[in-house]
C-alpha cells in the first residue's frame, strides 16, 4: 500500500474526468449525443487494451463466466452516459458536476434494496442530508410554470444520468464475485461502443476537424482517466481515495470559468457543501464499520 500515490493517481483520474467532460460538453453542440457516446468509448478501448496487455492482463480480459452480465452492465452504463452529455449540453459544467454527486447517494440506497445491505439510521441521515444538498442545487432550476424548458430537461436528465450509474454500481458488485476488473473494464467499452453505435441512424453528422479532434481526445483522456482510477485502489484503501471524488466540483468550477464562462450560483455552491458533507459522512462511517468495496469502486468512474 502506498496511500500518497494512490491519492495523487485518483486526483489525477478526477482531473481527466473533467477535462473529458469539458471536451463532450463543446463537442455535444454539434454533434448527436449518441455519437459522442460512441466516440468516447471506442477510443477508450485502444488505451484500455494496450493497459491490459503491459499488465499481462490481456487474456483475463476477454475471459468471462457471465456474458450477459457484462451486456446488462454496459446497457445500464451507456444509458447513464447518454443522459449525462446530453444535460452537459443544457447545463453549466459545474452544476451537472454537483448533480452527479447523487449517484453515491443513491448507491447506499440501492445497495440496501437490491444487494441487502443494512442501512443503519446514521448512513440513512447521512443519504437525506445529501437529498437535501441536491435538491439546494436543483431548486432554482424548476420552472413549474415550463417544465418543458431545457434547463428543466437537463436537470432530469443528470438525475436520471446519477440514478443509472448507482444502478451500474450495484451491478459491478454482484460482477466482481465471479469476474476479473480487467474483463468488466474491457466488456464495458465493447459493450458502451456497440449500444451507441445502434444510434447512427438517429442523425449522426459529419463534425468539422476541431470538433472531431474534441471527441477522440475525450475518448483517449477518458479511457486514460479510468486506469488511473482503476490503479489508485491498488494503492490505497477505497475509504482513503474515495473523499478526493469531490475534487471534481473545484474542477469543474475552474474549467466552467475559464471556457465557458460560466460561474456557479450560490445555490450550486451551497448545496455541493451539503452534498459533499453527507458523502464525507458515508465514507467516515463505512470506515469505522471495515466496510472494503475497493474493488468494486475502483470499476465505477467518477464520470461516466
Amino acid at each position: 500500500m502506498s496511500p500518497l500515490r494512490g491519492i495523487a493517481l485518483k486526483i489525477a483520474s478526477i482531473l481527466l474526468f473533467s477535462i473529458m467532460a469539458a471536451f463532450v460538453k463543446a463537442g455535444v453542440a454539434h454533434v448527436p449525443t449518441g455519437q459522442a457516446v460512441f466516440f468516447r468509448s471506442v477510443f477508450a478501448m485502444p488505451v484500455i487494451v494496450t493497459w491490459l496487455a503491459l499488465r499481462g492482463d490481456l487474456r483475463t480480459g476477454f475471459r468471462t463466466q457471465r456474458p450477459m452480465g457484462h451486456v446488462w452492465r454496459g446497457l445500464i452504463g451507456v444509458t447513464s452516459m447518454g443522459c449525462g452529455f446530453a444535460a452537459l449540453g443544457l447545463l453549466p459544467l459545474p452544476e451537472v458536476t454537483a448533480l452527479g454527486f447523487a449517484a453515491p447517494l443513491l448507491t447506499v440506497l440501492f445497495a440496501a434494496v437490491l444487494l441487502g445491505e443494512r442501512l443503519r439510521l446514521f448512513r440513512l441521515s447521512a443519504v437525506m442530508l445529501g437529498l437535501v444538498g441536491v435538491t439546494v442545487v436543483l431548486w432554482p432550476r424548476l420552472s413549474f410554470d415550463d417544465l418543458s424548458g431545457p434547463a428543466t430537461l437537463g436537470v432530469a436528465l443528470v438525475l436520471g444520468s446519477a440514478v443509472t450509474r448507482a444502478l451500474a454500481q450495484i451491478h459491478i458488485r454482484r460482477l466482481v464475485a465471479t469476474e476479473e476488473t480487467s474483463a468488466i473494464v474491457f466488456y464495458f467499452s465493447l459493450t458502451a461502443t456497440l449500444f451507441s453505435l445502434a444510434t447512427l441512424p438517429f442523425g449522426w453528422v459529419m463534425p468539422d476537424a476541431s470538433v472531431l479532434a474534441m471527441l477522440i481526445a475525450a475518448g483517449l483522456i477518458g479511457g486514460v482517466a479510468q486506469i488511473l482510477l482503476t490503479s489508485a485502489y491498488k494503492y490505497a484503501e477505497a475509504s482513503v481515495v474515495a473523499p478526493f471524488d469531490y475534487a471534481s466540483i473545484l474542477f469543474a468550477i475552474v474549467i466552467g470559468w475559464v471556457f465557458f464562462e460560466e460561474i456557479p450560483t450560490v445555490m450550486v455552491v451551497i448545496g455541493s457543501a451539503i452534498v459533499m458533507l453527507a458523502g464525507f459522512l458515508i465514507i467516515w462511517r463505512e470506515r469505522q464499520l471495515g466496510m472494503k468495496r475497493g474493488k468494486a469502486r475502483s470499476l465505477m468512474p467518477a464520470k461516466w
